[in-house]
């Protein structure tokens, strides 16, 4: 693998024994692997439960999706402890990509099926309504943020819909040509405001997509060092697995 001089980066992984639907830890995997194949260092710290997390000292920060249930067990901890520090490293351009519930919970708010609103923490301009039924299977998406034919895939099950407003910038982070997306009426996945990234994609999703990956890690560089050059990796199986899903599920 081609390498680059030696970088270190930091890495705060947010409640990862609640937030781990469909592999989402994968993503950890991938983001570890990619800077060992170009002699960057990748440090890893988890933060859950009553644990603190140094968002001024890192350099990315990722959060994945639980059930109800588990959003539950740690909303308090999040909006006491972690959630305000999070929003002002991320004001402030920390990286951040965030699934499902992850992404659900730096919203404005979540409104239940009985009216009730859960606030969250306002990173992003969008907010989620509960729907009747869930948003289920393969997502092909294309994302110009990661260039200019670029697409992403994964799987998504929410029954969550997700509306972006116009505050600040926030943008889709791409549009579906197959699957729901973030409520399955705009044609909207996910939501990029600043570095930070939201997403209903599982899979986990970074592995399929290394351009997202790369997107990230550019920024994170970019932050610490001033640069966030990439050296090019092969990506024979990464793009292979890219491909299956987008021309499997892919609309014609």
């Amino acid at each position: 693998m081609s390498k680059t001089s030696n970088r270190t980066l930091t890495l705060i992984h947010l409640y990862p024994d609640l937030l781990n639907l469909y592999g989402d830890r994968g993503n950890i995997i991938t983001l570890r692997r990619r800077c060992e194949w170009r002699g960057i260092t990748l440090q890893v710290h988890s933060a859950s439960l009553g644990e603190k997390a140094a968002f001024d000292d890192a350099d990315l920060v990722f959060m994945g999706g639980g059930s109800d249930r588990e959003q539950t067990l740690l909303f308090q901890d999040f909006q006491q402890h972690k959630g305000p520090a999070l929003v002002e490293a991320a004001e402030g351009g920390l990286p951040l990509l965030s699934v499902c519930g992850g992404y659900q919970l730096l919203g404005l708010y979540y409104r239940t099926h009985t009216g009730e609103e859960m606030p969250g923490l306002g990173l992003f301009d969008a907010w989620t309504e509960a729907g009747s039924t869930r948003l289920i299977g393969n997502v092909v998406a294309q994302a110009p943020l990661l260039g200019e034919q670029a697409t992403l895939v994964g799987f998504e099950n929410h029954s969550g819909r997700t509306f972006l407003g116009s505050r600040g910038g926030i943008q889709p982070l791409a549009q579906v040509t197959a699957g729901f997306g973030n409520n399955g009426d705009d044609q909207g996945e996910g939501a990029v405001y600043k570095n930070a990234v939201g997403t209903y994609l599982h899979g986990p999703v970074l592995p399929k997509n290394p351009a997202l990956a790369d997107w990230l890690l550019s920024k994170a560089l970019e932050r610490r060092y001033g640069g966030g050059s990439l050296s090019t990796l092969q990506d024979t199986w990464e793009n292979r697995a890219h491909l299956s899903v987008a021309q499997r599920f892919g609309k014609k």
